[in-house]
């Protein structure tokens, strides 16, 4: 428990050092970290040691990773490794990682390399270890110096350095996250026996502990975890900008503890082999129990083991006939209602999908071949008979015919949806011109498209009502549709569209309410009138609205009723009705009859007219 204790403690005042260099800001921001001076000496650096590279490399070829540590890191390396330098000396940091069975030529490749760089300034401090040494450092907690060298700067890898760079940028990612409950970070296979290359798998192993957790099952936990963690899987691989695919195996430790127990064949290798890139004091002590013979499998568990290549006939029988339950099915259905939501409609259930794709697509549009619906229906069917258990397997064969033809129906898919997207662009581009044509019909009365642009340009543009863009705005809204016309209509013309619909879309409302606005002040009388509420006398203000058939009256400018006088009767209007006759332009003059003052005392009683 003492050793347990100290491993733990010494591995975060590790993690401690590091906690200003976080690698997932270094990657790609590095170099924007590094002040413009520095950056240019690193760049002098780097050219002097293109030819250090060549050098060393044609004497010593089996070399699988050189780089630059990042000067982030310095402080780190010159404290791990006690270096003494005198005071304000700056150093570079260069690590070179060699094979294991090498190791008896690595004093000869430092004097040779020390021959290399002697002269180059700042000075330039070798770092050449073995894969075997690489991994001590992670066995004796020193993680902070594997993620320094995780994050160099290759100058040369076989695959070891950007392996190291996405576990590591990896291990942030899940520690960020889940740092209350991560037990252990191990990384094991290739990497570990310095045997990756660029495109190899990375294999992880992360135990998470389960036992203060209360609110969901165990079964839950572990599904969430690994949805998350699988996740960030994908965006390290990005962010470390290599093409080495993270293979996370994540385990809750109440299971991994009993896998220990029963000696696991996987976690007995994992343990012996893995090499932790964060640990809270656990993987060490179970690496021991392992070195000691205290690990061993039980009776039980070694039948069980024995069991699991009994059964392997049924089991490979099984996963034959879930590819066809599941990832056919799923792979042919969850795409055609991707294809109907594009069309326009909600997802339906799977049994409807069929007939769906049928009456649209085969039907209705006629841009879709029947053999696809029928390739679809085949699969549904046999997924239906597999479900109700009346067929109890399917042949090799039978499967991959109908993968053949599920990755044909879907190739056809993809070349439909660009089909109803250009539908959809079709239906886009002239429901804008439509809309930007009515809203002109609505200032300028109908007209012919010509005649709406010229009176556009000569009372907005000229007058200087809208600012001279709109006219361009205008003009690429007409040419996008003439374009349509040609089928000549692309996506980003249709994007470009959307902005300048929207834009010039918000200024012909703008205008239009402007000058409804002008309209009714010009055509305006307020009044003022006395009325009664809960006993009490209050005063209230009303308005009258002037046109040339029909006067509006709205008793209380706080409410929507509204009246309309035509022909000297009073009836029950609306706003709709009173933008109907702001839209005519017609001139008003504002003259109150006398059949107007005799219904307006009717309404109000004693009332005070303010022009």
């Amino acid at each position: 428990m003492k050793m347990a204790k100290k491993t733990e403690k010494k591995g975060i005042e590790n993690m401690e050092k590091m906690e200003k260099y976080d690698p997932i800001k270094s990657i790609g921001e590095m170099e924007k970290q590094i002040p413009e001076k520095v950056k240019k000496e690193i760049e002098k650096v780097r050219n002097k040691l293109k030819e250090f590279k060549k050098a060393i490399l044609k004497k010593f070829p089996y070399i699988q990773a050189i780089g630059i540590l990042p000067p982030l890191a310095s402080k780190i390396i010159e404290e791990e490794e006690e270096i003494e330098k005198q005071k304000d000396e700056k150093l570079i940091h260069v690590i070179i990682i060699v094979p294991d069975e090498k190791d008896k030529e690595l004093n000869k490749l430092m004097i040779e390399g020390i021959k290399y760089v002697q002269g180059i300034k700042p000075k330039i401090w070798l770092h050449i270890k073995t894969t075997k040494q690489l991994w001590e450092l992670g066995l004796d907690a020193k993680y902070a110096f594997i993620e320094a060298i995780a994050m160099s700067l290759p100058l040369y890898d076989k695959g070891i350095l950007g392996a190291l760079r996405v576990t590591s940028v990896h291990k942030t990612l899940t520690l960020k996250k889940f740092e209350r409950y991560v037990v252990s970070y191990v990384v094991t296979g290739s990497l570990v026996r310095g045997q990756a290359i660029k495109t190899s798998d990375v294999d992880v192993f992360i135990v998470i502990d389960d036992t203060d957790v209360k609110r969901m099952s165990r079964y839950e936990l572990r599904e969430k975890l690994r949805a998350i963690i699988y996740a960030y899987a994908i965006e390290a691989s990005e962010i470390a900008g290599v093409k080495n695919k993270l293979s996370p195996q994540i385990y809750i430790l109440t299971e991994f503890w009993e896998a220990v127990k029963d000696a696991h064949p996987v976690i007995f290798t994992m343990i012996r082999d893995g090499i932790p890139l964060y640990d809270r004091g656990a993987f060490m002590p179970w690496k021991l129990l392992l070195q000691m013979g205290k690990i061993k499998p039980s009776p039980e568990a070694i039948d069980m083991f024995m069991s699991l290549g009994e059964r392997v006939a049924k089991t490979v029988q099984r996963k034959l006939n879930d590819i066809v339950t599941e990832d056919i099915y799923w792979g042919v259905i969850t795409p055609s209602q991707a294809v109907l939501m594009l069309y326009g409609i909600a997802p339906p259930v799977p049994k409807e999908t069929a007939n769906l794709m049928k009456e649209i697509f085969v039907k209705r549009e006629k841009i879709l071949e029947q053999k696809y619906v029928d390739i679809l229906r085949k699969i549904v069917i046999i997924y239906k008979k597999y479900e109700h258990e009346k067929i109890k397997t399917i042949s090799g064969k039978e499967i991959d015919k109908l993968l053949e033809q599920s990755s044909d129906y879907i190739k056809r898919l993809k070349d439909l949806m660009d089909q109803i997207e250009k539908k959809a662009r079709e239906r886009e581009i002239l429901q804008i011109y439509e809309t930007i044509f009515n809203l002109l019909e609505g200032i300028f009365g109908k007209a012919k498209e010509t005649i709406l642009m010229k009176k556009f340009e000569e009372e907005l543009i000229k007058k200087t009502k809208l600012p001279q863009r709109s006219l361009r705005l205008l003009k690429k809204i007409v040419d996008a549709k003439k374009k349509y016309q040609k089928g000549k209509l692309s996506k980003q013309d249709l994007g470009e569209v959307r902005k300048v619909a929207h834009e010039l879309t918000s200024q012909l409302l703008e205008y239009t309410q402007r000058r409804e606005l002008l309209i009714l002040e010009r055509n305006k009388i307020s009044l003022l009138y006395k009325t009664k509420k809960a006993g009490k006398e209050i005063k209230k203000r009303g308005e009258v609205l002037l046109f040339k058939d029909a006067i509006f009256i709205i008793p209380d400018i706080t409410s929507d009723t509204i009246k309309k006088f035509s022909k000297d009767k009073m009836s029950e209007s609306s706003k709709e009705e009173i933008k109907k006759y702001i839209s005519k332009k017609e001139p008003v003059e504002k003259r109150i009859s006398p059949e107007l003052l005799s219904g307006l005392r009717k309404l109000f009683g004693d009332f005070e007219l303010i022009f």
